[in-house]
């Protein structure tokens, strides 16, 4: 599962109380797997280590762009995803899944040699969830939260904050210039990273940053957006008028422009 709009505020404490968010990413689950950019090969490299084949949970799978690199890095990937209709999408793909939220999965008795949530660990109940991902994990196995920070150009930025004020003017995603300075969500991973200290359940807890660059064209850009939290709630025509300011805006600069990526992680290992 995904998480907010990187172009907006971080999400608010208890994001994983917004079902009715959490449930538009299902509505094309195609589309979603499509535009969503795949993760840091030297990520999934340091999760992976030195184990081979090893056992992995992907919480939150959503359509499983993680969970198929973990794949085609040797590992045995098992999917838990709320959403049906992202899991369905995963498993014709590849990737083993079971229906539930994390807090209500049932482990039966299995444990594993990684957890990994990509983008999605703001959706569970940070309690219970971190209790749970300790009793799963085995000893000397890492817990791996990571995503993406999206900096968008000003030129960018700017005319899509205007047209979500417009459109949705009482919303907090269209406050402010539409950039977030990547500070603010390193500051979130070290929040998570010290509640994995406070656990007492782990050790060797580190955060991790990997900078990056992908091109984008209008169309590509233009299909990712709704695929972000701020957007995919919204009615279709809403939508569309957001979208319209953002494809005008990318054609005053030539129909595409290079997005400067950061993704930063918060790991740990079990004791």
């Amino acid at each position: 599962m995904p998480t907010l709009p990187p172009e907006q505020a971080p999400p608010p404490p208890e994001l994983h109380r917004a079902r009715r968010m959490a449930e538009s990413f299902g509505t094309d689950p195609a589309g979603y797997d499509r535009a969503r950019p795949e993760y840091p090969a030297e990520l999934v490299a340091r999760i992976v280590g030195d184990r081979t084949a090893p056992a992995v949970l992907d919480i939150g799978c959503g359509t499983g762009i993680a969970g198929r690199q973990f794949q085609a890095a040797g590992g045995t990937v098992l999917g838990v995803e709320p959403d049906a209709r992202m899991a369905g999408h995963a498993r014709a793909h590849g990737l083993p899944v079971e229906v539930a939220t994390f807090e209500d999965w049932q482990p039966n008795g299995r444990t594993f040699d990684v957890l990994i949530a990509a983008q999605s660990w703001h959706w569970v109940d940070p309690v219970a969830g971190l209790r749970k991902a300790a009793g799963v994990l085995r000893p000397g196995g890492r817990f791996a939260l990571f995503g993406h920070v999206f900096e968008p150009p000003a030129e960018i930025a700017r005319p899509f904050a205007e047209a979500y004020r417009r459109v949705v003017p009482d919303s907090p995603f269209g406050q402010g210039s539409g950039r977030r300075p990547v500070e603010v969500y390193q500051a979130g991973y070290a929040k998570i990273a010290e509640s994995l200290r406070e656990s007492g359940g782990f050790h060797d807890v580190e955060q991790w940053r990997f900078d990056w660059q992908r091109d984008y064209t209008r169309d590509e850009w233009l299909a990712l957006l709704p695929t972000t939290g701020g957007i995919a709630p919204l009615r279709p025509e809403q939508r569309a008028e957001i979208l319209a300011a953002v494809g005008a805006a990318i054609d005053t600069v030539g129909g595409g422009f290079t997005m400067e990526y950061v993704t930063l992680a918060a790991t740990a290992v079990r004791d």
